[in-house]
């Protein structure tokens, strides 16, 4: 004991004792021990969990679109390929078909050929006789024409169309637009103009 604790009779080393309070608990605990902190973030809070989540949410929306992308991109490779080989067919059907439109085009003006020629032989030794042939291969060539579905137009005596007809010259007559002479027989075949005439047409006064 020190002198001064001598004298007021108190003992050195008494020991103060003092009562712990429990500590409180608080609202949040029940929330506390239902939340899951992720691994390698400690001081993550609920709030910023949210947004990684989202976030991760988005990422995973991302790679499905990716791979999304990626069929659509194999998908589109596809048809393209398809695409070509159609192509590539039509390509070949359309010559098979010019071809044999040649082919039976030409068929069709062989008997012309013979007409002519028989024509020639036959002026030949008497000219005469070479007129009468050269209108009948005429006539064959369009009735050829027509099988093909060409038709004649601009012949003397029709009405000027312009649609079809190409005036070369305007001459004074009794009616307006009529063909008055014709230089070069034009053919249609259908709504289609394949080739104008090229006539002179007269006009009143």
């Amino acid at each position: 004991m020190t002198d001064d604790n001598k004298k007021n009779g108190q003992p050195e080393n008494e020991n103060i004792k003092f009562d712990a309070e429990p500590l409180a608990e608080t609202d949040n605990m029940d929330e506390d021990a239902d939340f899951q902190m992720p691994e390698g973030f400690p001081d993550m809070d609920e709030n910023m969990l949210g947004q990684v989540q989202e976030m991760m949410g988005k990422l995973q929306k991302a790679d499905e679109l990716e791979k999304e992308n990626a069929d659509l991109k194999n998908r589109l490779g596809r048809l393209a390929a398809d695409f070509e080989g159609y192509r590539n067919r039509t390509g070949i059907e359309t010559a098979e078909a010019e071809g044999k439109g040649v082919s039976k085009a030409a068929e069709a003006l062989m008997p012309v050929y013979d007409d002519v020629e028989r024509a020639l032989t036959a002026g030949v030794d008497d000219p005469a006789k070479l007129i009468p042939g050269v209108q009948a291969v005429q006539s064959k060539v369009l009735s050829i024409f027509a099988t093909l579905g060409l038709e004649a137009t601009g012949r003397e005596g029709e009405t000027f169309d312009p649609q079809w007809h190409e005036a070369i010259q305007v001459v004074p007559g009794d009616e307006d637009d009529k063909i008055v002479t014709t230089y070069q027989l034009g053919f249609k075949m259908g709504d289609r103009l394949v080739r104008p005439a090229r006539v002179v047409v007269s006009r009143k006064g």
